[in-house]
């Protein structure tokens, strides 16, 4: 009997410390987060634990952003679920974002093994293959022991950052590209459309279609106190910050000056001159400073003006928070803002929220013939890190780093961190989509918090962007990568602080690539670009 009573008194206290371990990972998060938490981890396929991995640990090397933090938060918050499955545990090693490249690729060259778990960006596939750095997700589909995940859930242009010539790299995880976010409320009041009317002399789009609309748009609204607080107000705000993933912006108002539909039947067709974004898939020259990325960058200074001078020293919470918290009427960034403009600690504006697909441009630069054609384009992107898991070649536990990959990647454990803001998660997937062609619907977005509005002009602008955009923006993953986007916002920075003309800024980063290609081979790179594009010499 005494030895009966030990034991329900040893079992009474591992509850009491994992339900303690349980409250301080979700310090801070809200009863309805912990039980649709709970449900998510219930209804989530768990596979078959390996009893050998108990007491066992993991070490995950995360972009640095806290437990309530994006793309780290989530990797606090389910640990404690985590050792209830596995018995096992992980640390997690904060790197901020200027700091990532150095940290992970010195760790993979060296053969340290310092992170079994790499949740990166997805820019660094080109070095990770290049380099046999990594083990590929594909080896573990079909192990009995991992949760099934569904990796053909993944929308079409999403699933070509978790892939490699035909093979599954990464664990599903978070989905990046850039919609518009307006306010719906504003731009829908007949005072302001009159208002418009009037100092414009045309009716106001909504939402518009086109960043020249958007620069109408934003340009009117500046300087205007449209909230109604006293004070004048943003027409939009953006972060510029140089290391803070602003240049991440350009690359999404640039695509639709830059890409170019291919003459004949095909429009989506791959040549030497239509659908390539980045280089000439013939010779490796940049097309960085060529005429569509100019005008792009004069747009991006016109629209900066309508904005705070502070911006060009803000980060992306700063340039989100004067959003979410009613101050600028315009914003383009990923789907953070959609979720995070529901939580009533970050936002002012939930019931209040336009989303729109990225805007198009009223014209684009034809390569080929070298001149302007002065008609609407609109070019879908991918644009941002898609921040997800893989594991390191040099993982001293490669089976359990998979393990907790695959259970984060199971569709119950992903869609949970898609709907909640904090997280850094977006949607991308056909359970975060709404059903005839998703699988979700508005009561379960509605069941956590989600104004019913909202949630529908949020989840749709992401269908029709990435279903019904007729282009769409290359995703570059060549060796090198994050150096050349290093450069690049660098020399972003200097032409939008006003050190140099846009021009300047953009022929410095074509001559500082080229470096870099030479540097690395010339040739082999163009044989991965052109094999990553999809593009076939005649």
């Amino acid at each position: 009997m005494r030895k009966m009573s030990l034991i329900v008194s040893v079992l009474v206290i591992l509850g009491l410390l994992f339900s303690f371990s349980l409250v301080w990972a979700q310090e801070g998060a809200s009863e309805l987060e912990i039980k649709t938490a709970d449900a998510a981890f219930e209804a989530a396929d768990k596979g078959n634990p390996d009893p050998a991995w108990k007491g066992q640990k993991l070490t995950i090397g995360v972009y640095s952003a806290g437990p309530r933090g994006a793309i780290s938060g989530p990797l606090y918050f389910w640990r404690p679920y985590f050792e209830k499955l596995t018995g096992a545990t992980y640390d997690i090693v904060e790197i901020p974002f200027a700091e990532l490249r150095e940290k992970i690729f010195t760790d993979l060259m060296t053969g340290t093994g310092t992170y079994d778990i790499i949740v990166g960006p997805s820019w660094f596939y080109g070095d990770y293959i290049s380099n046999d750095w990594i083990i590929p997700s594909d080896k573990y589909l079909n192990d009995p022991r991992m949760p099934k995940w569904e990796p053909e859930s993944i929308l079409p242009p999403l699933q070509e950052l978790y892939s490699w010539g035909g093979k599954w790299v990464g664990f599903n995880n978070d989905h990046d590209g850039q919609v518009l976010y307006y306010r719906r409320d504003i731009l829908n009041d007949p005072k302001w459309q009159e208002e418009f009317k009037k100092e414009t002399g045309k009716d106001m789009p909504v939402p518009p279609k086109t960043w020249e609309e958007v620069y109408e748009i934003t340009k009117f609204f500046h300087g205007k106190d449209w909230n109604g607080d006293g004070e004048p107000d943003y027409g939009i705000t953006m972060h510029l910050k140089v290391a803070g993933q602003g240049f991440f912006h350009f690359m999404a108002l640039s695509a639709p000056y830059v890409v170019s539909p291919a003459p004949g039947d095909d429009p989506k067709k791959v040549t030497r001159y239509h659908n390539v974004y980045w280089f000439d898939p013939e010779t490796m020259e940049p097309l960085v400073n060529t005429p569509g990325f100019v005008e792009a960058l004069n747009m991006l200074l016109k629209l900066s003006k309508t904005g705070p001078s502070a911006m060009w020293g803000w980060s992306l919470g700063e340039a989100w928070d004067a959003f979410l918290r009613g101050k600028a009427v315009i914003c383009f960034s990923w789907g953070d803002v959609g979720s995070l403009s529901q939580l009533p600690d970050q936002s002012s504006i939930k019931g209040k929220l336009g989303v729109a697909p990225i805007p198009g441009s009223e014209k684009y630069y034809d390569l080929e013939t070298k001149q302007w054609v002065e008609k609407r384009n609109f070019v879908a992107n991918t644009v941002g890190a898609s921040w997800h898991g893989v594991i390191s070649k040099f993982s001293k536990n490669p089976d359990l780093a998979a393990y907790f990959l695959s259970w984060q990647a199971t569709p119950t454990i992903n869609h949970w961190n898609v709907v909640w803001g904090w997280t850094g998660v977006d949607p991308g997937t056909l359970y975060d989509l709404l059903q005839p062609t998703g699988k979700s619907t508005i009561e379960e977005y509605v069941a956590t918090g989600y104004d019913a509005e909202d949630a529908k002009q949020f989840v749709s602008a992401y269908e029709e962007m990435w279903y019904k955009y007729p282009l769409k923006q290359s995703y570059l993953r060549i060796p090198g990568t994050p150096e050349m986007w290093e450069i690049w916002d660098i020399h972003l920075s200097e032409a939008v602080t006003g050190q140099v003309t846009p021009e300047e800024a953009l022929n410095r980063t074509a001559e500082d690539w080229n470096a870099i290609i030479d540097r690395l081979g010339r040739d082999q790179l163009k044989k991965i670009y052109q094999e990553a594009i999809g593009y076939k010499p005649e």
